[in-house]
């Protein structure tokens, strides 16, 4: 399996570009706070708001502390939250709908019910409310995404199995004596791998932008930490005057963001084909 993506990435150009920037923009979100001479935290009154220069190449915010460090922390904490959530929600979703699909009948339909009610709630609601309860931070913001956030997942991961339970190789698997419990792991769920991993990669830009939707909002992550929303929100009042403190977060997510639109894209045309 890891050959054959492997091979797809090396052929498909978008994917190819998408997954360059996308290393580049992780391994920079990594080094920077690690190597960088600036803290992303440390203020210093001296240097505020100075635009872009050799030494700070994103310039300074209103309480001197370098934007380079901050952008690139603030993007590993976006990326921490979007990849955490994804997969959370994936396996989540991944297990109840190959559950509810398989077993069909009532159980789906009890199953299909639940994760029903589950989603007549907006997602963001849900990250809100556990944020009060729990505070401001990565873990309320991770949880308050995956409470509601595995349907879609379920959904198309239970359509897959209950197209491919009545396959001939599935037919002939329980006719052999297969276990229910082999027959789901070992021969559906692989043959249903395309949908649900270009659904999963999905998962990751929604959940970015949700949290930097709400950090733009005031409800994020607390400071001194910083997501790339945070940065965002921080530099919403000082817009018309040193727009370069808005624009450099922006971009950096916009990119990130168009980098893993790119890659879900060319799978889901992949998988079409």
């Amino acid at each position: 399996m890891r050959e054959t993506v492997c091979q797809f990435i090396r052929k498909d150009r978008q994917a190819a570009a998408g997954c360059i920037i996308l290393g580049v923009w992780i391994l920079l979100a990594v080094l920077v706070p690690l190597f960088w001479p600036f803290s992303y935290s440390e203020q210093n009154a001296q240097i505020q708001n100075q635009s872009m220069s050799l030494v700070h190449w994103f310039g300074t915010d209103k309480f001197g502390r370098d934007l380079f460090a901050r952008v690139w922390f603030g993007a590993g904490i976006s990326l921490l939250i979007g990849m955490t959530s994804a997969l959370l929600n994936g396996v989540i979703g991944i297990l109840y709908g190959a559950v509810s699909g398989y077993l069909g009948r009532g159980t789906d339909l009890v199953m299909m019910r639940i994760a029903d009610v589950v989603c007549s709630i907006p997602s963001m609601l849900y990250v809100i409310l556990l944020t009060l309860v729990m505070g401001a931070g990565v873990k309320s913001m991770i949880l308050g995404l995956c409470v509601a956030g595995w349907a879609d997942m379920a959904r198309i991961t239970r359509g897959e199995i209950i197209r491919l339970k009545g396959t001939d190789f599935a037919c002939a698997a329980r006719m052999e004596g297969i276990s229910p419990v082999r027959i789901l792991f070992r021969h559906l769920l692989p043959n249903a791998a395309g949908p649900v991993l270009v659904n999963l990669i999905f998962l990751i830009p929604q959940g970015i932008f949700t949290e930097a939707f709400l950090s733009f909002l005031g409800v994020g992550i607390p400071a001194p930490a910083a997501s790339l929303g945070t940065i965002i929100q921080e530099a919403r009042s000082q817009m018309l005057l040193y727009p370069y403190q808005m624009v450099c977060p922006l971009l950096v997510l916009c990119v990130m963001m168009l980098a893993l639109n790119m890659i879900g894209t060319a799978l889901e045309k992949k998988v079409k084909a």
